[in-house]
């Protein structure tokens, strides 16, 4: 099912669960499970429901995760195998991630 022309997409954490979550029209979609640790945010599973696949809203719901993330100036550990994909793509996150993972996601080397 494709988000008609016009749905609101809203992504927004959700910390009581340890999640962001992506809605579609207020309808859950997708979420990004994280464990918090002081200065830092690690994440450890992505998942959007099968029919909302291959529409871009993991994306979508990892780049708000990790631009909350900068705004609260957290460290990124992506142990979650889609949003270290997503880092991979998008290098202008790559300034987040911790030291010990950066060097695995950087495409410079």
């Amino acid at each position: 099912m494709e988000p008609e022309q016009g749905a609101q997409v809203l992504v927004r954490d959700v910390p009581d669960q340890s999640r962001f979550e992506i809605t579609v029209d207020g309808k859950l979609v997708g979420f990004s499970e994280y464990h918090s640790r002081p200065g830092r945010i690690v994440f450890t599973h992505t998942e959007v429901s099968e029919e909302y696949q291959g529409q871009g809203l993991a994306g979508k719901l990892i780049r708000g995760a990790l631009d909350t993330s900068r705004r609260r100036q957290l460290t990124v550990t992506p142990l979650c195998p889609y949003v270290a994909a997503f880092i991979r793509r998008h290098q202008d996150y790559l300034d987040l991630v911790d030291e010990v993972h950066r060097g695995q996601l950087s495409t410079s080397e």
